[in-house]
């Protein structure tokens, strides 16, 4: 069983670094996502080519969240004894 550690969101930008000596860093752009959580896969459209491709991304990959998170919604404070 694989263990998820990356989540993203559309808008978010994906870094795939070279691991290899003369192998380009490529990037692109998360336009879909397939879970509602935001796990892999994407799909992403790779700015080299404009091209969308389903992406599972590996440990070369880096999400740079180019937005924000929501704000998580707080429970209203109890009210307090005053009467």
């Amino acid at each position: 069983m694989t263990m998820v550690t990356s989540y993203a969101r559309v808008g978010d930008e994906i870094v795939v670094r070279g691991t290899r000596a003369g192998v380009v860093t490529r990037d692109g752009e998360v336009v879909g996502l397939h879970h509602a959580d935001g796990s892999p896969p994407y799909d992403v459209r790779w700015a080299d080519d404009g091209r969308v491709t389903l992406y599972f991304p590996g440990p070369d990959a880096e999400i740079r969240h180019l937005t924000r998170w929501p704000e998580r919604k707080r429970e209203p404070e109890a009210a307090g004894g005053v009467t």
